[in-house]
Order: C-alpha cells, then sequence, then structure tokens
C-alpha cells in the first residue's frame, strides 16, 4: 500500500504539475524537456519525501527541484558528445543555447509561475499542429490525463496517441512557436481551440474517467481560474463568457454529486439546496455577458443556458424541462452530435412522458458511435422502468454497467439492477 507521503507526492503532482510544466516550458522554451525535467522531478519526490517528510512548500520544492534537473540534463547533452549523435545536439542546439538557459534559469528560480498554465494551453493549441494532437497535448501536459486515458478519450490505440504526443512536442520545437497568449487575430484564430480543451480539462476534474475517484476537483478548479483569465483578455468574446458560465454553473453542484460513502449521485437527486449559490451566481453573471455580446447565441452559450435552467429551478419537478428540449434541439443544429440527441431526448421524456422520450432513444440505438457509450442503456433503463418494462429495464442496466469505464459508475448500474429483481416486463 501507499504511505501518507507517497498519497501526498501524488495529491501533489497532480495539483502543480500543469504549473511546473508550464513554468519550465517559459524558460525553456521546450515541451518536452519541460515535461521530462518535471517527472524527474516527481521521481526526486518520491525518494526523497517518505525519508525527509512532506516539505512546507512541495510545489516550489517540486518546481526548485525540476530546474535543477533541466540544467543538469543540458549540462550533460553539452559535455558528452559521444553518448549524444551529432544530429541530436545540433538540433538541440538549433533552439537552445546553453549558457541563455543556464541564466534564465538562475534568474527565474524562485517566479510566479501561475499565469504560465494560460501561456501553456496556447502554446500547445498553436495551428502548426492538428486539432487532434493540441487536445492530446493539452490534456497531458494540464489535465495530467495519462496515455492511456487521452487514448481512450479519443477512443485510439495506446501506442498511436503516444506518437501524437511525441510528435506534437517536436513540432512545436522544430517550429519554435513562441511561449505567450498571443494578440488580435492571431488570439481570435486560436480561441476556440483553446476554449475546447479548456472544457475537456474541467471535465475530466468534474467527471473523472479514471482513478478512484469519480472527481477532481483541483484539475476543475484550473479550468475554472483559466476561464476566468480568458474573459479577462477576451472581453469582447461571448463563447469565452459563455464557457465561463458552462463552468461556473455546473461547479456549483459539485460538492452535491457524491455521497458521503463516495458514490456517485444523479442530478435529480442532488440537494439543490446545497448547490453553492455564489458559483451560480457567478455563472449566470457570465452568462448575462454572453448574450449581451452575441448576435446569436453559440455552443457555450447554449449549453450554459440549460445549465442555468436548472440552477434556477427549485426541483425536478419545477424544472423548464421544454426549454432544456428546444435548447438542445438549438445546440443539435450548430453541433450536431448523437450525445446532444441523447440528452435531448431525456429532456423530452420529462416534458412530455417517458414514451416520448424512449422513441427518440430507440432511434439512437442505431447509432455507431453510441454503440458502447454506457449512458444511452441507462437512459433507455430509466424509461422503461418508468413505463412498468421491468425485465427489459434491468436488462438495459446490465448492458450499460458492462460498458462504464469508471469502477463506481459499473458498479452503481449493477446495483441498480439488482434492486430491480426479478420483476416482470
Amino acid at each position: 500500500m501507499a504511505s501518507d507521503a507517497e498519497r501526498a507526492v501524488a495529491a501533489v503532482w497532480r495539483r502543480e504539475a500543469p504549473r511546473v510544466i508550464s513554468g519550465l516550458t517559459r524558460i525553456l522554451r521546450d515541451v518536452s524537456l519541460a515535461e521530462e525535467s518535471a517527472q524527474d522531478a516527481l521521481v526526486a519526490a518520491l525518494e526523497h519525501w517518505p525519508r525527509a517528510g512532506v516539505p512546507e512548500n512541495p510545489g516550489a520544492w517540486l518546481m526548485t527541484t525540476a530546474k535543477h534537473r533541466a540544467l543538469n540534463t543540458l549540462r550533460r547533452a553539452k559535455l558528452a558528445p559521444a553518448a549524444t549523435s551529432p544530429e541530436d545536439l545540433a538540433e538541440q542546439s538549433a533552439h537552445i543555447s546553453l549558457a541563455d538557459v543556464e541564466a534564465s534559469l538562475e534568474a527565474h528560480m524562485d517566479d510566479d509561475v501561475s499565469d504560465d498554465v494560460l501561456r501553456l494551453v496556447f502554446t500547445a493549441c498553436h495551428p502548426v499542429l492538428s486539432q487532434e494532437a493540441r487536445v492530446a497535448l493539452t490534456l497531458r501536459m494540464i489535465g495530467g490525463l495519462s496515455t492511456e486515458e487521452i487514448a481512450r478519450a479519443f477512443l485510439a490505440s495506446e501506442p498511436a496517441t503516444a506518437q501524437r504526443i511525441v510528435r506534437a512536442k517536436k513540432t512545436l520545437a522544430e517550429a519554435r512557436v513562441p511561449f505567450e497568449v498571443p494578440r488580435g487575430e492571431a488570439l481570435s484564430a486560436r480561441l476556440s481551440s483553446v476554449l475546447e480543451v479548456v472544457y475537456l480539462v474541467f471535465n475530466e476534474g468534474y467527471v473523472a474517467t479514471a482513478g478512484d475517484d469519480l472527481q477532481r476537483p483541483a484539475l476543475a478548479a484550473e479550468a475554472l481560474r483559466l476561464g476566468a483569465l480568458l474573459c479577462s483578455i477576451a472581453p469582447t468574446e461571448p463563447e469565452v463568457f459563455g464557457l465561463a458560465a458552462l463552468m461556473e454553473l455546473h461547479g456549483s453542484r459539485s460538492r452535491t454529486r457524491v455521497d458521503e460513502h463516495g458514490e456517485p449521485v444523479l442530478l435529480n437527486a442532488q440537494d439543490r439546496s446545497a448547490w453553492d449559490r455564489e458559483a451560480i451566481g457567478r455563472g449566470l453573471a457570465a452568462l448575462a455577458r454572453a448574450v449581451e455580446l452575441a448576435r446569436t447565441p453559440g455552443p457555450y452559450q447554449l449549453q450554459a443556458e440549460i445549465a442555468a435552467c436548472h440552477a434556477r429551478a427549485p426541483s425536478v419537478e419545477d424544472t423548464d424541462w421544454a426549454r432544456i428540449a428546444a435548447l438542445y434541439g438549438a445546440l443539435a443544429e450548430l453541433t450536431p452530435s448523437p450525445v446532444i440527441e441523447l440528452n435531448r431526448a431525456v429532456a423530452v421524456s420529462r416534458a412530455r412522458g417517458p414514451a416520448a422520450g424512449l422513441t427518440l432513444l430507440d432511434e439512437l440505438a442505431r447509432e455507431p458511435s453510441l454503440a458502447r457509450y454506457h449512458l444511452l442503456p441507462a437512459a433507455r433503463a430509466e424509461l422503461l422502468e418508468a413505463l412498468g418494462r421491468i425485465d427489459e429495464a434491468r436488462s438495459e442496466l446490465e448492458r450499460a454497467a458492462s460498458f462504464a469505464t469508471h469502477p463506481r459508475q459499473r458498479q452503481r448500474l449493477v446495483e441498480r439492477a439488482r434492486r430491480l429483481g426479478g420483476g416482470r416486463g
């Protein structure tokens, strides 16, 4: 079993890795070397902290250690040409001057790098990379996702995903992409990609795809912080405020989404009186700003409008499900997606009854991309149960459990199926 110190290292790493990697990238101008040095610092912490105890400022310890490891790596590369091919050294020297980097590392050894994370997001979202590479690299560097987790998100193999990330780092280094938040037209051109990956990072914090925890609060908080920064640097972009509103409104429910036993609590069963009213206030204010700026609503604004319907309703019964269904319809026109259609079907079932929703879900059952998506059979099970078709509902819950990737989600579905017993359809 992991020691307390090892658990502390893991917790600090999840929280501090984006800042360490981004701070090093600003100095080194090399994403690969920055990540490698950060990983070296993690190994050092695993070796040192169990013996000496967790330092008073573990994030600063990791940053300082990572900077020293980066210096050592560069010095070894320059002083040991026998172990490094001339071609590799030439490639390194093309974008790294050892003297300059040494001076920069020494000068910035104690810097506050809190805003470097946003610069790293914009660097990873540079148009020199494909859209898939931008998302994969950002999820790795900022989200802290493993290659396996990213591969699952892309429905790709792990080796192919690893190669995509390696190539992305190399491309950024070869193109000497500046480590900065762009301005003007360059900012606008990169903004949609940045919004996408910030929302993906938030979602990984809000609904973890792997591990024992259902949520990763530090990751969601980092995405919220990035969203607020984006609002300050792009104050006339409605979708920036739409995303900020969406994350705040979803985040307001975080403390009610898991019970005292660590089990998930569905939206309909959550204690709405415990939702974070301050977060809801921030979300509604950001949504109002998005509405003010937009000629027509964008995808993030529409999703935020849906979240606002839930936030404003004192109960499930008082929720404006007809409006939610209409908003999902508008969202599907902008960004066609089977998942959006699934959510629309659920909203229709609330507004017009389970039979109406089930008709739409049955049509989606033929969609190949949802063939192993656990939420589809789970949603069908709920409506089948409401219609008294218990055997079919239980079968759907068992199928949903077989598709669920998170162990707690899977266990919850199994328990729901067991509770239905052997009823008759």
